[in-house]
């Protein structure tokens, strides 16, 4: 029973019931970070309003203060209609002015980025777009807006995969970075948990009920994004969870109780040959890579109560990172710097998402909240999306930046995990 309980900690969140699947911002950022204007595109009636989705895009990520359409001194369609002194004059350095023309095939969407103490355009792209990616070349031009002011690589097109229960069904979706366009990939009466993206981010782990015929098993699929392909990888006799993909995209580190006790295996998949690596009488469970690919980082409560331990991938002794707080589990590292964990964190106030800096040792508390869960990195490692109570919510690292997200009928989702960088071929 306690080693159930304990690996139950990866999918706690999951007997609330949700009714929609449609999420929108609700809350912002703490500071406003620095002004930028996003006039307006002109436009042909189109499906997608493109100018208002990316300046919510760089709204949420923190950096930018967005200065509303009814506030701008003019609303010039391309850069040889901007008057420099005006906007000065308001203290804006940058605008973003663009169009939305038709094409034969559906539009056309240009956009420029002006430097006004400049006066000049420092970025200027063309797309073709129909109906259905109108929302993705969107997402495009707000990353392309993001590096060249920020220096790092945008994640708004980038993707998070969540589960939500209701009637009685648990589906998995993939939705867009902002919770738009949710895609259905799995329903089942059983519940399903942990799911997590390959590195190429065509494929998804997760786990899921088997049927055998006599009794219903654990199982992990993996399945294809594109087609919806599912293969089963594991159904071991016992618990069969918490699936982390190495950085390679080669093999999984799972949690198997198939020996009689909660260890952290890994699975190679081209020959499905299964190496344990913790050998302990405790919990050992919530396995996840290092971005060498060198180190495991797990949840055990070896000494007591749960703590994040790391291991060497080729076996070894497993050493405790985690020293603060009587409740430390969930560890996931930064996809961009190799001293960063992530981890779900109580000191006796609460569940709360923290950092942990392995080479500092030191912990930092991100969130306020304290009914806080599932911890996932974004791609360029400046925010943490994550659930907290009956919202999913994001943090940025540095905890300046607050994000709050809910469904349009205020329900729930849970066990988010945000995508890898994504490649699309929209020109």
């Amino acid at each position: 029973m306690r080693t159930l309980l304990f690996c139950l900690l990866a999918y706690v969140g999951l007997i609330s019931q949700a009714n929609a699947i449609t999420i929108d911002i609700t809350g912002g950022t703490e500071q406003g970070g620095e002004p930028i204007a996003i006039v307006p595109f002109s436009s042909t009636k189109a499906p997608e309003n493109i100018s208002d989705i990316v300046s919510n895009d760089l709204y949420r990520s923190g950096h930018f203060k967005l200065i509303p359409p009814e506030h701008l001194p003019a609303k010039p369609a391309e850069s040889n209609q901007v008057n420099y002194s005006l906007w000065q004059a308001e203290g804006i350095p940058h605008i973003v002015v663009g169009s939305v023309s038709p094409n034969g095939n559906g539009y056309t969407v240009e956009f420029e980025l002006i430097d006004v103490p400049k006066r000049k355009s420092i970025l200027g792209l063309r797309y073709t777009a129909n109906n259905k990616n109108l929302r993705q070349v969107a997402h495009l031009i707000s990353d392309k807006i993001y590096k060249k002011l920020t220096g790092k690589r945008g994640i708004f097109s980038t993707l998070i995969i969540y589960i939500t229960h209701k009637d009685n069904k648990y589906r998995l979706y993939i939705a867009d970075a902002d919770g738009a366009n949710p895609r259905r990939m799995f329903t089942s009466t059983d519940p399903v948990f942990s799911p997590s993206w390959s590195p190429n981010g065509k494929r998804i782990a997760y786990v899921a009920y088997q049927d055998t015929g006599r009794n219903k098993r654990m199982a992990i699929n993996i399945q294809e994004v594109s087609t919806g392909r599912i293969t089963t990888v594991s159904a071991e006799k016992g618990l069969n969870s918490s699936p982390a993909w190495s950085p390679n995209g080669k093999r999984l580190a799972l949690t198997l109780s198939k020996d009689g006790n909660a260890e952290i295996y890994i699975l190679d998949l081209q020959t499905r040959r299964l190496t344990r690596l913790t050998n302990n009488p405790a919990i050992d469970t919530e396995a996840d890579w290092s971005k060498d690919g060198k180190y495991i980082a797990f949840t055990s409560d070896r000494g007591g109560k749960p703590q994040i331990y790391r291991i060497p991938v080729t076996g070894g002794k497993a050493k405790r990172l985690t020293y603060q707080g009587n409740y430390n589990t969930r560890a996931r590292f930064s996809p961009v710097d190799a001293n960063q964990l992530a981890l779900l964190h109580n000191n006796g106030k609460g569940y709360k998402i923290a950092i942990l800096n392995l080479k500092t040792k030191k912990l930092k508390i991100l969130t306020k909240t304290t009914l806080d869960e599932s911890p996932t990195f974004a791609p360029n490692g400046s925010m943490i999306l994550y659930t907290t109570g009956s919202e999913l919510s994001a943090v940025s690292i540095n905890g300046r930046a607050n994000q709050r997200l809910v469904e349009a009928f205020g329900k729930q989702v849970q066990e988010p995990a945000w995508s890898p960088f994504l490649e699309y071929t929209t020109k």
